[in-house]
């Protein structure tokens, strides 16, 4: 698996030679804890999701990524928000980097068994109060952090 570095509003980073559709995840078990893997490519900390194939939609891709990376079966039900800031830069070692579009959506549950993929060192549910402490990229940080902001009634 080839190594990432991800830049986030860097100066130092190189700039973008493509531009991919991808998909990241908030599954949420019936505890609202986040299902989080620890990625091998980089050893931090990630929601679910990946790189849309052809002939799939996005909702499919947040579906099928889901499932490979966690082995949990799961049903989208909303979007949480569309990334696409061209200062996120993810650069991997042959020389592709990187500007990802990415539209990150809630997921429910249906079923599985949470399991290892070839992709992650580690697949466990976190209590929002825990994510804290992980390390974890900013571009995942402000995903969740717009999912939980979600759930807090608007104040008008």
């Amino acid at each position: 698996m080839s190594r990432r570095k991800d830049y986030y509003d860097d100066p130092h980073a190189p700039a973008a030679n493509s531009l991919v559709p991808a998909t990241s995840v908030v599954v949420v078990d019936n505890q609202d804890r986040i299902v989080l893997q620890r990625r091998r490519d980089n050893g931090k900390w990630d929601l679910p999701g990946g790189v849309m194939e052809l002939g799939e939609s996005l909702a499919e891709c947040a579906i099928r990524e889901v499932n490979e990376e966690t082995g949990l079966d799961v049903e989208v039900v909303s979007i949480v928000g569309v990334y696409s800031d061209p200062g996120h830069i993810l650069a991997y070692e042959d020389g592709e980097a990187r500007q990802e579009f990415a539209v990150c959506f809630k997921a429910r549950i249906l079923g599985g068994q949470v399991a290892v993929s070839d992709e992650s060192h580690d697949v466990g549910f976190y209590p929002p109060s825990e994510i804290a402490t992980l390390p974890m990229e900013d571009a995942i940080r402000l995903r969740i952090s717009d999912y939980l902001s979600s759930l807090e009634p608007a104040i008008r």
